[in-house]
């Protein structure tokens, strides 16, 4: 064999292809190919196939449609001479990047690869990303990042922190603009934990994935913690306590699979309207025995709880195979809200709601910032927002007072205000104080309202109000148990009710459950024209 020349580690060129030669041109370029398609080794293959993980291109493989991607930078190898590094050159430098379609519409993809340099970033491997970003950027088109890396390449000093810096550029400038999403398969640590947090979305693999900014033995010198990688930063950690992640997939087929059914809600860019898929015909929607099943669906009782999912089924389209067309976001973080993505006549809809099974639905600082997010994300990409209410307000306590609930559940308010898409608010049952304004109210520039005749709506719960407005009368009272109960019975029948805000406008219409879908249908196709704009500034100032 015989070196290239002039390039310090250059790959060998075996002496049977002479490359002076069409023929042996060509045949050395299928050999770098080759080369670069197995950049990691045998040995840290298996690994990874140990470990249950797959190899980089596998999982391109698998999110992309078949024969579909096209390979940018395969043959770019790093620069760096130090630490001996000249004498280890691979192709693609850790990393695979490029672009092709999932379900036919163009993708931007980069996937970090473990067997080499343990998927470490280093300037060649993080402007590849730069690049591929830049391209989803100009063209429109979402990116999806696939990371699983040892962090930055300590071999290559502070020029690894600069290209993560360029990366996290790109992601604030892609953000709102082309769909981020994260896909984390293996560790992602220290600064690279940044570029997920901006994405849109970010999904984690249970037992397999993990993020944290300092690691389980740096925590134990510093503060004396004893924690384990997964508690610390595993998937399970960041989909239920800190809210970092959006969905908890069983195993990596499972995540690209969820990653795939995102892409299939949202538009390409901000410019274009999401994925429309045929829906029933666009004359009066028909009622059916299943809408008909909401007429009896709320318990009389004011205080007995109800899944919240079986409401947004009912309005949501059928998949075609018996199940709701609903996929949920941050299922396992604050449950007490849900937020997530469903269809409407074949249309994209941003579906938040208030759920009764979880605290009775009380607004808390991780549902209000859960909910926010949500709000904005559809606001970003022109995707419609479906609210529906059953809220007793915001949970008292010190703790969230004291961590700063006035500030953070303003986020909500902000959002939705801030938001120009189509609104269409339901108010089920319960929509008490503050909470009420938060939650899609008319207040807040929700364009249709409608309440069903079990919507409370009020300064407050009617034992709290009775409490306030008659402690004097109670205190006198020979009976104040059944005093306190006949006042309790006033107060709901004179104002816990929709009609004194249907009076006001601040409610359209008081609707029979059952007419919900065809309501919400008809304000989603009326609103499709919507054109609203803010008051021209830089940005707002959103209560962080």
């Amino acid at each position: 064999m015989t070196a290239s020349p002039n390039i310090p580690g250059g790959t060998e060129v075996p002496d049977e292809i002479d490359i002076h030669t069409t023929a042996g041109k060509l045949a050395d370029l299928h050999r770098r190919n080759d080369e670069a398609v197995h950049a990691g080794s045998a040995r840290a293959v298996e690994k990874q196939y140990a470990k249950g993980k797959m190899t980089a291109r596998e999982r391109i493989e698998a999110l992309l449609d078949e024969g579909s991607f096209v390979e940018t930078d395969e043959l770019a190898r790093h620069r760096s001479v130090a630490f001996g590094l000249e004498q280890n050159r691979p192709y693609g430098d850790g990393v695979v990047t490029g672009y092709g379609t999932v379900d036919g519409r163009p993708v931007c993809v980069f996937s970090q690869d473990f067997t080499v340099f343990g998927g470490s970033l280093g300037e060649v491997f993080g402007e590849k990303i730069c690049k591929v970003m830049d391209l989803a950027l100009k063209t429109g088109c979402p990116v999806v990042g696939i990371n699983d890396s040892g962090g930055a390449r300590i071999q290559e000093g502070v020029v690894s922190l600069g290209l993560y810096g360029d990366i996290f550029y790109r992601n604030v400038m892609a953000s709102g603009v082309v769909p981020q999403i994260s896909l984390i398969m293996g560790p992602c640590a220290g600064g690279a934990v940044y570029s997920p947090a901006i994405t849109d979305f970010t999904v984690m693999v249970d037992e397999k994935s993990y993020m944290f900014i300092t690691g389980p033995d740096v925590i134990k010198t510093v503060t004396g913690e004893d924690v384990s990688q997964e508690d610390l930063g595993g998937a399970r950690t960041h989909n239920t306590k800190s809210g970092n992640a959006h969905y908890l997939a069983d195993d990596e087929a499972d995540a690209i699979d969820y990653a795939k059914a995102l892409l299939s809600y949202l538009p390409s860019n901000n410019l274009d309207d999401a994925p429309t898929f045929d829906g029933p015909p666009e004359d009066a929607p028909v009622i059916t025995d299943e809408d008909r099943e909401l007429d009896t669906f709320m318990p009389d009782s004011a205080n007995q709880p109800y899944d919240m999912h079986a409401v947004i089924e009912h309005i949501v389209d059928d998949t075609g195979d018996g199940a709701a067309d609903f996929l949920e976001v941050q299922a396992l973080y604050a449950p007490n809200i849900i937020i997530g993505f469903g269809r409407v006549e074949g249309r994209s809809v941003g579906v938040v709601a208030n759920q009764p099974m979880q605290s009775a639905g009380t607004l808390d600082i991780a549902a209000s910032e859960k909910a926010a997010r949500f709000v904005r994300t559809c606001d970003a990409f022109n995707i419609p927002v479906l609210t529906f209410v059953d809220v007793p307000g915001f949970l008292p306590g010190t703790s969230q007072e004291w961590d700063g609930i006035i500030r953070r559940g303003a986020k909500l308010i902000y959002a939705y205000a801030e938001a120009t898409v189509p609104k269409v608010t339901v108010i089920t049952r319960k929509a008490y104080g503050g909470a009420y304004d938060v939650m899609g109210s008319k207040h807040l520039g929700a364009d249709m309202n409608f309440a069903w005749p079990s919507a409370q709506i009020a300064v407050m719960g009617a034992q709290g109000a009775v409490n306030i407005l008659y402690r004097k009368e109670l205190a006198e009272a020979s009976d104040p148990e059944a005093e306190r109960q006949a006042l309790v019975t006033e107060y709901e029948d004179a104002l816990a009710n929709p009609y004194i805000a249907a009076e006001r406008g601040y409610v359209d219409s008081v609707i029979p459950p059952s007419l919900t879908r065809s309501y919400v249908i008809r304000a989603l196709r009326t609103l499709r024209t919507k054109r609203a704009s803010l008051p021209p500034k830089k940005h707002g100032n959103i209560p962080l």
